[in-house]
């Protein structure tokens, strides 16, 4: 979580290392937002279980068939642990907060937040398999 200002700009420093953590209090002006969320746009969305079994029969479909075109060895692996995977989230489904890109492509993947035991740290859920490593 960040504090963030109208009109600032982040330049990345690590506020923890510069003693800026103390100060949690927020000032006229400030929002304390989660940085994945705002640093990459992301949109909230909204799912009931019905909705989220459906989008995500069509999205495991999608990364199956990506995986078979291109011969990947993970394919095993994938089906045997996105099933465990999706009945967990199903188990804890009014736990997660539902996030798209700033796109909005229905065909792209939703981002499950949700929050440690502290309710206070927040980390997010992706499908290994449905992202593609970029170069920095």
């Amino acid at each position: 979580m960040i504090k963030i200002r109208e009109g600032d700009v982040d330049i990345g420093a690590n506020a923890s290392a510069e003693g800026g953590a103390e100060d949690e209090t927020v000032e006229e002006g400030e929002m304390i937002v989660n940085n994945v969320v705002y640093s990459f746009r992301l949109q909230s969305s909204g799912f009931d279980k019905k909705g989220y079994m459906s989008y995500i029969k069509g999205y495991m479909k999608a990364i199956k068939e990506h995986l078979t075109a291109i011969n990947s060895p993970r394919l095993e692996q994938f089906q045997a642990k996105a099933q465990t995977a999706v009945k967990k989230i199903l188990e804890n489904f009014g736990d997660y907060e539902f996030y798209v890109g700033e796109s909005m492509n229905p065909e792209g993947m939703v981002l499950l937040l949700n929050y440690r035991e502290d309710g206070v740290t927040p980390y997010f859920t992706l499908w290994k398999d449905g992202l593609k490593s970029q170069k920095v």
